[in-house]
């Protein structure tokens, strides 16, 4: 997986076998990418990489992160569901997405255009994250624990896998995610199951690798 920057722009986030080649998504939106990362580091973020992708934080809280999708490229806050959305830029990342919110480009001008906006949104989200304020939740729900929210949103492969899977798989994923008091530990079964998830598999499913 991508450690740097440098390595994120001209070779992808080596999620997946497109890594390093003319095919990754992250050429295709190479123009739009450095734009959004030029208008993110006039904040006062810290620049990082965390799962193979740009991610900026406040005092080692995440607060946005840029990606790359085969369709568009798109600046991801973290508790995108908290900041005021009157110009309608911001939108979930999927139908069970509790916190995170998106912001979708598919090109230059769009970017250019929403700049006053798009920093507005990044100085708010600073704000939310200094005062600790948290997201809550239907306690009727089972939300998507924030490590595999913020997976989905730089894998999109992995994304449209786990949301074509039955709604009993999705709870079961869920759950069986959400149970780790550690950050690691929730990421390390979500990285664990990822076969399973783009094999179409449950979690007590038998795993079988698919053919070549």
């Amino acid at each position: 997986m991508t450690s740097t920057i440098e390595e994120y722009l001209s070779e992808g986030c080596g999620r997946c076998k497109l890594g390093g080649t003319p095919d990754c998504k992250v050429h295709t939106w190479s123009q739009e990418l450095e734009l959004l990362r030029n208008i993110v580091l006039e904040t006062s973020l810290t620049e990082e990489i965390k799962w193979g992708v740009p991610c900026y934080t406040y005092k080692k809280k995440n607060v946005v992160m840029i990606s790359a999708f085969k369709n568009f490229c798109c600046l991801t806050f973290f508790k995108g569901s908290l900041l005021s959305n009157t110009q309608k830029l911001l939108e979930k990342q999927g139908e069970n997405s509790h916190v995170t919110r998106i912001i979708k480009f598919t090109n230059t001008t769009k970017i250019k255009k929403n700049e006053i906006i798009i920093k507005a949104l990044i100085f708010e989200a600073i704000e939310i994250e200094k005062s600790g304020q948290q997201v809550i939740v239907k306690k009727n729900s089972d939300p998507i624990p924030e490590e595999l929210e913020n997976i989905l949103a730089t894998d999109g492969e992995l994304k449209n896998a786990f949301f074509a899977l039955t709604p009993g798989k999705q709870r079961g994923y869920i759950l069986y995610f959400s149970q780790p008091k550690q950050a690691k530990t929730r990421i390390s079964r979500i990285e664990k199951c990822t076969p399973k998830i783009l094999n179409g598999e449950g979690l007590h499913d038998k795993y079988k690798a698919k053919r070549k």
